[in-house]
């Protein structure tokens, strides 16, 4: 099956899911078995009462399912998926290997995971397991077969959720043995590896592959190379364990989608490559209250989820209602906030809203992670705002399919992330999900949609494309980045971008070594700044001033034309920001963390020439966003302010929420939404 037939296979799965469910999906974990019977007609009544029509069963209840080994009960677990079909509510099935049971583990104690520094990993948390070990594979992937075999053809079962929050890293025997493995496939001889690696510094030759292991705590600093590869070893192992278990419940139920659940800036698993082995993006989101700009960091997770799989709708999988319980002060979300930021994944391309979890636990280690039903019950301000949500979802239903749309791209690289946070660099405090939404938050803003690609997507369908300390680059990207600014392209790269290639070798030639043709200059030495809120002066060539601060380069031009020179420090009269042109486009080139005024100015520049525009002249703190698709258009407009804004909607249109029509300046209250219905409009053209 090609990648196209794939994904309109999944967009098939999806839509037949939307079109059960009745429109977007609204619910959340349910963990029945965490209560008694008599609970759970309870819970049913306030799901209906509350617009629930999909619900996550089953996520952490291995060891009710399966009871010893072999001994299978899934008695209760018929009993509420029959209690929740009769009542019209539709099941997200999980199997539930992210906690092996105890008599597993008092079986084959060598499933718990080993830390880097050899020690092990105690049962009586979650994700308690090392995906290499034979048992623990053998165990999930029968119960993943129990599971389809029997749920296959209920009427409540709509789509399936693997494992939960894929993660563990395992140093242990068993991710040795599977990691040389991985290594022989990718390597044909001792000598590829030994060169890929640089094993001659500090003396690391190996000569056989039983001398090789996973990268466990060394006395001092361990290879980069060695572990740039236990890193994508470590992705694509877990990868294929949840594909062993796609598989099996495909065979049982083809027409169904099959995800797991993402999560926010999660460093061990490359999502594109997962991705493309799922139905949909599914994402766990926990913006932190206590953040002013949190849903910021949100929206580039959104758009990161939206562009996982070439713009198809996504899935909230996981949300608060209120606190969460893993921070050391866990603030309650403000009234209002859930509903914003529940409207705010809609309009940046979720069709689902589902949280964790439906009923708060009394006890275990999330007992004070809020739910739909918190302990006090429901009545309270937290169910009101979740009844009065799922009862403005059930006028959406039209929105489940459409997409939105970017002329402007930043990439977001695993590969680039793990590479850059190796550490034994110009900087040990380097963060790469920081470094993107530094470049990420100007667009945000401003109201520029972006999508995010990787540095294998073909970039010809973008007017803008924005490289934030995209460090390691393969030739075969450089070229790519090269032909897309030669035909026309707009490209802004940062520093510390193209100075590996993928066996994590510094390119030589001067820095940014895959770069310095498109850029037009090159730098011969970095130079981080050593003091918290150090700063060097920037003066630019129209005539104004900026300033720059944590990093620097002594950077010198050859075609490049200078934007900006350091003013002050040790590099005074050094460009410090270039534009180049080449062929028909041109390359900026930023060698310092220039200040957030002068980032905004310049990125509005490059996105003004590139011909993109914002939907609408909104207020600062006013988020625009339009879906399209299925002959609909629709226009949400989200304040993320703590104040009433006034917003111009021109045409404007059917306002979804209030069911009343809305055009011109409108205020929209603190915390305000509209999703506008502009299909007449967008057909017409009035």
């Amino acid at each position: 099956m090609t990648s196209e037939q794939s994904t309109r296979t999944a967009e098939h799965r999806l839509k037949r899911l939307h079109e059960r469910l009745g429109g977007v999906a609204y619910g959340g974990d349910y963990n029945p078995e965490q209560w008694p019977r008599e609970v759970w007609a309870e819970d049913v009544r306030l799901m209906k009462e509350a617009g629930v029509n999909l619900v996550t069963l089953a996520v952490f209840s291995w060891s009710r399912l399966e009871t010893a080994d072999g001994v299978y009960d899934f008695g209760w677990l018929d009993e509420i998926m029959d209690l929740l079909h009769a009542n019209g509510i539709g099941v997200d099935l999980a199997t539930p290997d992210a906690v092996p049971p105890a008599w597993l583990i008092a079986q084959y104690p060598d499933i718990l995971p080993v830390l880097a520094d050899g020690s092990t990993f105690g049962f009586g948390s979650r994700q308690h397991f090392d995906v290499s070990h034979p048992a623990y594979r053998e165990k999930s992937l029968a119960m993943a077969e129990k599971m389809g075999e029997r749920y296959a053809g209920h009427p409540a079962l709509c789509m399936w959720h693997v494992n939960n929050e894929y993660g563990p890293v395992s140093y242990g025997p068993h991710a040795d043995r599977a990691f040389r493995e991985w290594l022989q496939k990718k390597y044909s001889t001792m000598e590829d590896l030994n060169s890929a690696w640089s094993t001659d510094v500090w003396g690391q030759v190996f000569s056989d592959w039983s001398q090789v292991s996973a990268p466990a705590q060394p006395r001092t600093w361990s290879n980069p190379s060695r572990r740039l590869d236990f890193h994508r070893f470590t992705s694509d192992s877990m990868l294929a364990h949840y594909k062993a278990e796609r598989d099996i419940l495909r065979r049982h139920t083809p027409d169904l989608p099959i995800v797991t659940n993402f999560m926010r800036f999660y460093k061990n698993n490359d999502y594109w490559a997962w991705a493309a082995e799922e139905d949909a993006a599914a994402l766990d989101i926990y913006p932190d209250p206590r953040e002013e700009d949190a849903h910021v960091a949100a929206a580039l997770n959104f758009d990161l989820m939206r562009s996982l799989r070439k713009g198809q709708p996504w899935l909230v999988m996981e949300q608060a209602t209120a606190a969460v319980s893993q921070w050391s002060v866990n603030v309650s979300k403000l009234p209002g906030k859930m509903r914003l930021g529940s409207y705010q994944a809609i309009a940046q391309g979720a069709d689902s809203i589902l949280f964790f979890q439906w009923r708060q636990a009394r006890g275990g280690t999330e007992r004070f992670h809020s739910g739909m039903v918190n302990h006090a019950g429901p009545n309270t301000r937290v169910f009101r705002e979740v009844c009065e949500l799922g009862q403005e979802l059930k006028g959406l239903g039209g929105i489940t399919g459409t997409r939105s749309s970017a002329k402007a791209a930043l990439v977001f690289d695993w590969d680039c992330w793990w590479a850059l946070e190796l550490g034994n660099s110009p900087r040990s405090d380097l963060n790469y999900p920081q470094e993107v939404l530094r470049l990420y938050r100007p667009f945000f803003d401003a109201n520029i949609p972006v999508d995010f690609v990787d540095t294998k997507t073909d970039l010809g369908q973008y007017s803008l494309v924005v490289l934030p300390a995209t460090y390691l680059l393969s030739d075969d990207a450089a070229q790519r980045i090269e032909e897309y600014v030669s035909g026309g392209g707009r490209l802004v790269a940062s520093y510390l971008s193209g100075i590996v290639d993928p066996d994590n070798t510094i390119r030589l030639g001067g820095y940014p070594g895959a770069l310095r043709k498109v850029l037009g200059a090159w730098s011969e030495e970095m130079h981080p700044l050593a003091g918290e809120g150090e700063a060097v002066k920037l003066s630019m060539a129209d005539g104004g001033t900026a300033s720059a601060e944590y990093w620097t380069e002594h950077l010198h031009t050859t075609t490049a034309d200078v934007l900006a020179s350091y003013a002050s420090g040790r590099l005074e009269g050094s460009p410090a920001v270039t534009r180049n042109s080449f062929g028909g486009g041109t390359a900026v080139y930023l060698s310092a963390r220039v200040d957030s005024t002068f980032l905004a100015e310049l990125l509005g520049d490059e996105h003004a020439a590139a011909g993109i525009r914002p939907e609408l002249d909104a207020p600062p703190g006013v988020q625009v966003r339009r879906r399209t698709g299925n002959g609909r258009s629709y226009l949400l407009v989200l304040n993320h302010n703590d104040a009433p804004a006034r917003v111009d909607v021109k045409a404007g249109g059917m306002d979804l929420l209030t069911e009343t029509a809305v055009q011109g300046t409108v205020e929209l209250p603190a915390n305000g939404v509209l999703v506008i219905d502009q299909t007449t409009t967008a057909e017409t053209g009035r």
